[in-house]
């Protein structure tokens, strides 16, 4: 089944293998599936992965450190057996690495690119996050509104907070774990699911715990968020996204599908989400599951913007920026959430997953660097999700004080 993470690790397929990951590539979001975990973390925010003053923060990418990069990422790859790999790395006054590994498509063996679009699974999040709190700067709602104010019918509305929802402490249930969404998926990929048929999986489970208390990924609160925002402007969700974040961000390339569309150039994906466990092909299979939570489109120049963007909080305004930065323990140590957004030991972004593909985008802020990586299978290497690997890979070797690292829960 799809699967959305902010961690990127994890999923939990209808056969209930794992048990997910925040929007791995926390769940179709990051790990659509699975989303942060299926566990719940409570505490508050404690800061971790920070390097001390006088320890350099990145290497120079110099041709022998660009060497090292290649040799990390090809043994991930060979190790892993993931079809193909694209990355991007870049950091003022350090250099750029961008390269692309293996191959797009199994049947022909192109080779991959770093011009493709690429479905981008949670990190859809951030977009939908980042429409809301626009309108925080617009007083038209507030983060501390419940959730019944604007959608009916929410299990303990009343209670949860738009802020609940945006940090993922609602206590909503997932509804990708629900038994009878993974027999309705995994029975035909392709089928189009309504907004109102996934949340009517989550809300037939009773709430998890007290509104604000625990931390637990679940992508039933991003399509509510979503509902929010379409319920203030009077305007389609996925429009208000293309003209107020994407066009205001000056991104060329991102785009929510309509459907299973999904342009050339693109590579294939690759996933075990299947009935019997073989390896199928997702390519084209509905990321309607996804929707507000995980079926963005995009490519690798786009979200290298979008990562500073989001990490500076270009589009909002400084007061609301802070809100969103006040993460909280979300399970591995030194990661914490804020506002549809991660702090994985100083690396700010979101990872995503769905079938077949799965992406990790932050950005280092002490070092203006970012780093997007993106992976054509979702297929989890002993418990952990491919992104993970790579961008742990990459951060071990350019910023060892500042290593990525979300494990599998």
């Amino acid at each position: 089944m799809p699967h959305s993470s902010w961690t990127g690790s994890g999923r939990t397929a209808t056969r209930r293998r794992t048990a997910g990951a925040i929007g791995t590539v926390l769940a179709i979001g990051g790990i659509l599936a699975a989303g942060p975990g299926a566990h719940a973390v409570s505490g508050d925010h404690k800061e971790a992965g920070k390097p001390g003053q006088s320890e350099p923060v990145m290497r120079n990418l110099t041709p022998k450190v660009r060497a090292q990069l290649d040799r990390a990422v090809t043994d991930v790859l060979r190790t892993t057996n993931t079809p193909g790999v694209t990355v991007g790395l870049w950091a003022p006054g350090k250099g750029s690495y961008v390269r692309a590994f293996g191959t797009a498509d199994k049947a022909t063996n192109a080779p991959m690119s770093p011009r493709f679009n690429m479905r981008i699974g949670s990190v859809t999040k951030t977009f939908t996050v980042t429409a809301l709190l626009r309108l925080v700067d617009q007083k038209r709602l507030r983060l501390d509104d419940p959730v019944s104010q604007y959608v009916p019918g929410v299990p303990q509305g009343n209670r949860i907070t738009l802020r609940h929802l945006a940090e993922m402490r609602s206590g909503l249930a997932e509804f990708m774990h629900d038994p009878d969404f993974g027999k309705a998926f995994l029975a035909d990929p392709h089928r189009q699911f309504s907004r109102a048929e996934l949340l009517a999986y989550s809300f037939k489970h009773p709430v998890g715990f007290t509104p604000g208390s625990k931390f637990q990924y679940s992508n039933t609160n991003t399509h509510l968020l979503a509902m929010v925002v379409e319920k203030v402007t009077g305007q389609r969700f996925d429009d208000h996204v293309a003209r107020h974040v994407v066009r205001a961000a000056r991104l060329k390339d991102t785009f929510m599908p309509e459907g299973a569309e999904f342009p050339a150039p693109r590579a294939h994906g690759y996933t075990d989400q299947t009935a019997d466990g073989s390896v199928a092909d997702a390519t084209d299979w509905s990321p309607s599951a996804g929707g507000p939570s995980g079926a963005m489109i995009s490519d690798l120049d786009d979200l290298r913007s979008w990562a500073s963007t989001l990490a500076k909080g270009t589009l909002l305004s400084a007061a609301t920026q802070a809100e969103r930065m006040k993460t909280k323990p979300a399970g591995p140590e030194g990661v914490g959430y804020g506002l549809g957004l991660f702090d994985n030991h100083g690396w700010i972004g979101h990872n995503g997953s769905l079938p077949g593909y799965q992406t990790v985008m932050v950005h280092l802020p002490r070092a203006k660097a970012t780093l997007v990586v993106h992976t054509t299978s979702d297929i989890a290497y002993k418990g952990e999700s491919l992104s993970t690997k790579f961008a742990e890979a990459v951060t071990r070797t350019v910023t060892p004080k500042n290593v990525y690292d979300i494990k599998a829960p």
